[in-house]
């Protein structure tokens, strides 16, 4: 993107600045003139180094009548529940019927199909709209895609993690940036991270990183003893030791906050240095107990999920821009690198980006 160089000329630097950061559409217009120093600066530094504002459960029509527009919004995670549909032959996108579609997605093949077609459609149908937005958005800002596999995978139905990457890179492609990827040159993703391996967010620009965590219905079910973490993880590390880790296009998230490393709980000490993604309750990272510089200092990415609900609690969809932005501001000095709610009537917060810790 070039973005190192200085760059001036008023209204020129301000635009240039913007679109680099993937803002998206319209915000150089909104950007105030005094921040595009800030504004370059920002987009130069290590991705891991940034805190951006994300929207839970992005798929549902009552927040954005098609995904495209959730794309538009310029928010830096955007989260879709997913479940195997063990009575169909796809994943399916939903917040509670695992056996029936019921989201924005239309399945829009090329950027002008994008808000004509009927929503309700596969998670293939998603990645279709989210490849149709890509394209007709070059150099967008990175967008974390976070998909909640409600019930885990099902690798005997054929929607197990190698199926998933199948999926993913048929639909994303080269949009997509892959463990691999961040990988590049070092034995796992634990020892790239905390080399400061994370590209700068220019050189990400245009690229999506999808995160997987354990499902709602996955973790209360007893019985079963593989989740979605785990399993991905083993997958990682079998393709790594195969020298296949180009493959793989998902990074699997330790769910649920904790103090020390949340990795000890893997058992199998071998799965640990495939996790540089953490993901759990805000309040719980914001409230003294958890030393989340470690994830800072380290380079992990630090997903803090219900923001809004940080003592003092403000409100989950509608505060104030000034609320929301203060709590941005704390949680990002708290080292979160996306912090999550449900603001999706604050497009002006979700598209800012600000320096992490």
């Amino acid at each position: 993107m070039g973005l190192r160089d200085r760059i001036t000329g008023g209204v020129a630097a301000v635009a240039v600045a913007v679109l680099a950061l993937g803002l998206g559409p319209g915000a150089a217009s909104a950007a105030p003139a005094g921040s595009a120093r800030a504004e370059e600066s920002r987009a130069a530094d290590s991705y891991a180094g940034s805190t951006g504002v994300g929207v839970h459960n992005a798929y549902e029509k009552a927040k954005y009548p098609y995904f495209a527009d959730a794309l538009d919004s310029g928010a830096a995670m955007l989260e879709i529940d997913v479940w195997t549909n063990f009575f169909g032959s796809s994943w399916r996108v939903s917040h509670s019927n695992p056996v029936g579609n019921d989201n924005n997605c239309e399945n829009a093949t090329t950027p002008a199909q994008l808000r004509t077609k009927a929503r309700n459609q596969n998670l293939a149908g998603c990645l279709a709209d989210i490849r149709s937005w890509h394209d007709a958005h070059p150099g967008h800002r990175p967008i974390v895609l976070k998909l909640e596999l409600k019930d885990g995978f099902a690798a005997n139905l054929g929607r197990g993690p190698a199926e998933l990457d199948a999926l993913l890179g048929a639909k994303l492609g080269d949009a997509l940036y892959r463990p691999g990827q961040l990988a590049a040159g070092h034995p796992d993703l634990d020892t790239a991270a905390r080399a400061g391996a994370w590209p700068s967010r220019a050189a990400l620009a245009g690229k999506f990183i999808v995160e997987l965590i354990p499902g709602t219905l996955e973790e209360g079910n007893a019985a079963d003893k593989l989740w979605t973490d785990r399993e991905y993880a083993i997958h990682l590390r079998n393709l790594a030791a195969a020298g296949r880790l180009g493959q793989a296009a998902a990074f699997p998230a330790v769910h649920r906050a904790e103090a020390g490393d949340p990795r000890n709980r893997y058992a199998d000490a071998s799965l640990r240095p495939w996790f540089v993604v953490f993901d759990g309750d805000a309040s719980a990272y914001a409230g003294g107990s958890i030393d989340t510089g470690w994830y800072d200092r380290n380079h992990y990415l630090l997903i803090a999920t219900d923001a809004h609900n940080v003592a003092p609690a403000i409100d989950g969809t509608r505060p104030t821009e000034v609320q929301a932005r203060e709590r941005l501001a704390l949680l990002a000095g708290k080292h979160a690198s996306v912090i999550s709610a449900d603001w999706y009537p604050l497009p002006s917060v979700l598209g800012t980006v600000v320096p992490r810790g």
